[in-house]
């Protein structure tokens, strides 16, 4: 029934409605994110898997047609060594590698806020003449946000 009283008694019912529409899209939007990072996630690791274990054959490799006497059967022996622990490392996934740098992070900040502004000082050289942004300006915002990355 319609109120004659008061005009705008039913655009409380339509703004509810559009309202819960709303947060509907934006739940199903959230989900199929959430689907998307969960499959870069294991698209990484799996191309991570893949390149640790390439490193660790490659480590058997060297071990089998290297020298296996005096200084170049230590020097092959600690390539080889490198080659596989690395190659373990890396299968452990980016998600150990991240927890890593992120520990990293923690326990020595000012070094890394040095690298960050390092880091954004070349980034902002390299790239200012195609983008015309001072290049202390964006030193600055990427070591905020590199260091902002391990809170």
């Amino acid at each position: 029934m319609h109120n004659t009283m008061n005009p705008y008694a039913d655009q409380g019912m339509h703004h509810d409605t559009a309202v819960d529409k709303i947060r509907d899209a934006a739940c199903h939007a959230g989900h199929a994110l959430s689907r998307a990072a969960s499959a870069v996630s294991q698209t990484a690791d799996n191309a991570a898997c893949a390149v640790g274990s390439r490193m660790e054959s490659l480590s058997e490799k060297v071990r089998q047609r290297g020298p296996h006497e005096g200084m170049l059967g230590r020097a092959t022996e600690g390539v080889a060594d490198t080659l596989e622990r690395s190659g373990r490392y890396i299968e452990g996934g980016f998600g150990q590698m991240c927890e890593d740098t992120i520990n990293l992070i923690r326990q020595h900040p000012w070094p890394a806020l040095m690298f960050g502004l390092g880091v954004g000082f070349l980034l902002a050289s390299v790239t200012r003449r195609l983008n015309g942004i001072s290049p202390r300006t964006y030193s600055f915002s990427f070591a905020a946000s590199f260091f902002a990355f391990a809170r």
